[in-house]
């Protein structure tokens, strides 16, 4: 399988209060605060397995919930998600 190199991030994260202030430092290494829990930003191959790898370090996978939306192009993208899934939950895009 061919691994793809997305050039702009959209992540966003629902975690328990505890560790919202290391997520928020995390996310904020990274990319640019957009609102509340929502970050957006140029991100390199490499910087993504950094980031991805400090989250993993910190978030607790019951309790805590983080997607990122990575975009190749304006007609490309990709939806991750790290830790809790949502059942019965909504697709991002409808």
């Amino acid at each position: 399988m061919k691994r793809r190199n997305y050039n702009y991030i959209f992540l966003m994260y629902d975690v328990e209060e505890i560790r919202c202030q290391k997520i928020f430092k995390i996310c904020k290494k990274y990319l640019n605060h957009y609102q509340n829990s929502v970050f957006r930003g140029e991100v390199s191959p490499s910087k993504m397995i950094k980031l991805k790898a400090e989250l993993k370090k910190i978030m607790d996978p019951k309790y805590d919930r983080i997607d990122i939306i990575k975009f190749m192009n304006d007609a490309t993208f990709e939806e991750e998600n790290l830790g809790k899934l949502i059942e019965n939950g909504e697709s991002l895009f409808l």
